[in-house]
């Protein structure tokens, strides 16, 4: 088969590969009909994530159908269309047995494209298919499924969810990518007073005035008011910038809350002497994926509006083309850029 293989920092290549195999009896193999790129692939990719060893094919998000099956494998039957989450999950550990499967210690978690071989493509290996593989609902478009793999998740446990987001708030998200515009889709559901987006690049500033946002503004004078006057009840940092937490905990309130989406490859300075006296909480978090069945109802019954998130289309065997216009996002505008099948 053909896939994108890791080969070292700012290295990687189409590369013909073996087909991957069943190595245990709870796997499936999936034909990938659609999968995408996500901002922490452009981190393995600078080389800030040590633990990706060269030779690794990348992705951990996709759509596709099952065309093989473990002798564990239940719930799931070759020919199935699925959802393949972007976290795996062994279902037997104590993180598994509360739902954290972000946190799974039997051998899950983060491992698509990062530990093992991942989602760009044509077929993938999913370990524990039972429970890291959704059937996806006949009616559900393969750009949609391919948002419930990590995007749509990510924003909501890690973002709304753990930001505690509530009617009439006023929610701050720093950083127009396109987990921070999923974060906005998703707050809506929780009516907050006002919802304002921070991000350097006017391309994605203007993505999140067509999302809806009461504002969308450079860093600068709004960020400055909120910091000297009431500041916000809720800030969801979605840029991964040291810059864009340091930002964060300037505008938010004092009780507030600081929830942490993006995935930060530096070191980010904790302003202790200026937050100690605020009571401010701050969370972070690997993303679960326990919402999926949730956000699949949403879908469903048009509750979630976020087709407008997929900017880009690309074959598959074009990954690299993708990648340039992903990693220029500044420029090119880019949010969700998404690898089809042919």
């Amino acid at each position: 088969m053909r896939a994108l293989v890791y080969h070292g920092p700012e290295q990687c290549s189409w590369d013909t590969v073996p087909d991957p195999v069943l190595e245990e009896a709870t796997d499936a193999i999936v034909r990938v009909d659609a999968t995408t790129i996500c901002g922490s692939d452009l981190h393995i990719l600078r080389g800030e994530l040590p633990e990706v060893k060269p030779g690794t094919v990348l992705g951990h998000e996709a759509v596709g159908e099952v065309v093989e099956i473990g002798s564990d494998v239940h719930a799931l039957r070759c020919g199935d269309p699925v959802i393949v989450s972007s976290v795996s999950a062994c279902g037997r550990c104590p993180a598994c047995h509360n739902s954290t499967f972000g946190q799974c210690s039997g051998g899950g978690g983060w491992i698509l494209g990062n530990l093992i071989n991942g989602t760009q493509a044509e077929l993938v290996r999913v370990p524990f298919a039972d429970h890291s593989i959704h059937r996806r609902p006949w009616d559900l478009s393969l750009d949609d499924g391919l948002l419930v793999a990590e995007v749509l998740p990510t924003a909501y446990e890690v973002g709304v969810r753990n930001g505690h987001v509530g009617p009439g708030d006023l929610v701050v998200v720093v950083g127009a990518g396109p987990v921070g515009l999923a974060a906005v889709t998703i707050a809506r559901l929780y009516s907050p007073r006002r919802i304002i987006v921070v991000d350097l690049s006017t391309a994605r500033l203007k993505a999140a005035a067509r999302v809806g946002v009461d504002a969308a503004e450079l860093p600068g004078k709004m960020i400055a008011e909120l910091a000297e006057g009431p500041g916000a009840d809720v800030v969801i940092e979605a840029s991964g910038e040291p810059n864009g937490f340091v930002l964060g905990t300037r505008a938010v309130r004092a009780g507030g809350h600081i929830a942490g989406i993006g995935t930060h490859g530096k070191p980010v300075t904790l302003h202790l002497e200026s937050l100690w006296r605020k009571n401010v909480t701050i969370t972070t978090g690997q993303v679960d994926t326990s919402s999926i069945p949730w956000l699949l109802d949403l879908l469903r019954y048009e509750h979630l509006p976020v087709s407008r998130l997929v900017t880009h289309t690309f074959a598959l065997d074009r990954t690299q083309d993708a990648y340039d216009v992903f990693s220029h996002s500044a420029t090119t505008g880019a949010l969700k850029v998404v690898l089809h099948r042919e």
